[in-house]
């Protein structure tokens, strides 16, 4: 199965979006690592499904494909979008996150998810185990919508939304970041 870089066929702007999706995918399966390693049964479920819920619109974003993205186009353009999302067969393509959308991600990886709640209760090697075993099921899910999203855009020759500038929410350059840790990003400003 080719990659998303080679089905990109050298289109500056896929490739750019490809690049800034799989950056976000990769923080997010860090953080999936993290809580696979977690020895309480569930919390690993619980946190894949809430970074899938954040992370899946935000790839779609970065493609032009994300659900109010869609809707702001043409009644013609829409359809041609899913038309070729589901010959595509892009599960997630233009969709809202539900929680049926959720279970049928995770029976795609099935076996990643129940080798990771087995191997959790291992003392250490274990917890290291899920942990990579939880980071590498969030990849290759990521990876396969980076896909999806790559198909359906060439398909159609979907014109992708501009890179986000400081307007959209990217700091300036020299601009420090303000950023809070740990619990103080719990506490309201």
């Amino acid at each position: 199965m080719p990659s998303a870089l080679e089905l990109a066929r050298g289109d500056p702007q896929l490739i750019a979006a490809i690049q800034r999706s799989r950056r976000m995918l990769g923080h997010k399966a860090l953080i999936a690592a993290a809580a696979s390693a977690v020895p309480i049964p569930g919390v690993d479920w619980a946190a894949d499904a809430a970074l899938l819920s954040r992370l899946i619109p935000r790839i779609s974003a970065e493609f032009g494909l994300s659900v109010a993205q869609i809707e702001g186009l043409a009644p013609h353009q829409r359809e041609r979008i899913q038309k070729a999302a589901a010959a595509a067969g892009a599960l997630l393509v233009g969709k809202l996150m539900t929680r049926e959308l959720l279970i049928k991600l995770a029976s795609h990886a099935g076996i990643r998810l129940t080798a990771k709640q087995a191997t959790k209760y291992v003392p250490v090697a274990g917890q290291l185990v899920s942990a990579a075993i939880g980071y590498a099921a969030l990849r290759a899910l990521g990876e396969l919508h980076i896909r999806d999203c790559v198909v359906v855009a060439q398909s159609v020759r979907h014109l992708l939304p501009p890179p986000p500038g400081p307007e959209q929410g990217q700091i300036e350059a020299g601009a420090a970041p303000r950023r809070r840790s740990g619990w103080a990003r719990l506490r309201p400003n």
